[in-house]
């Protein structure tokens, strides 16, 4: 298994959209092993969705595992939200956007359903709350081309790339 690089806002790539998996082979087996070895890998992490990652093919999959000892794996493969309910406003934070200085209030649907497919190709449907939803939003989010801060005022969109202009100066001295 390899580590994977995590990309960082402001690339790009960030900003793909994720390819459906049809055939769930030996290379997409790879890719899980890969993204699940980079999530465990990659402090504080509670999941990651292909596009964050340096893949030449940002497959439609995302790896989630928020549990305190890392142990409650779920890989959600071509997922989509059903059905939403509710409002939570909370703050979120993103391994592609500078984690240990970037953390901004997003609002997000309290409770969601999604159909996916496990790593296996074999159909499923969740019902997910608070913090499981909110995660999965954020992942599927990444999976679409959006970011967290998309959902931002443009106002404090501004003041995230100041910081992060400020950020990757001080990180060249």
């Amino acid at each position: 298994m390899t580590v994977l690089k995590i990309l960082q806002y402001p690339d790009k790539r960030l900003k793909r959209i994720a390819v459906p998996v049809e055939n769930f082979d030996q290379n997409i087996q790879k890719v899980i092993d890969d993204m699940f070895e980079t999530h465990y890998a990659t402090a504080h992490c509670a999941a990651l969705a292909s596009t964050q990652l340096d893949l030449e093919i940002p497959w439609h999959i995302t790896v989630i595992d928020y549990s305190q000892e890392k142990n409650a794996p779920l890989c959600l493969v071509n997922g989509k939200i059903i059905h939403r309910e509710g409002e939570q406003i909370d703050y979120e934070g993103c391994m592609s956007v500078y984690p240990d200085h970037i953390h901004e209030k997003v609002k997000r649907a309290k409770t969601i359903k999604v159909q996916y497919q496990d790593r296996l190709g074999n159909p499923h449907e969740i019902e997910a709350h608070d913090l499981f939803a909110k995660c999965i939003q954020h992942e599927l989010d990444h999976l679409n081309g959006t970011l967290y801060i998309d959902h931002l005022h443009p106002i404090k969109i501004e003041r995230i790339q100041r910081k992060v202009k400020k950020i990757l100066r001080q990180a060249k001295n």
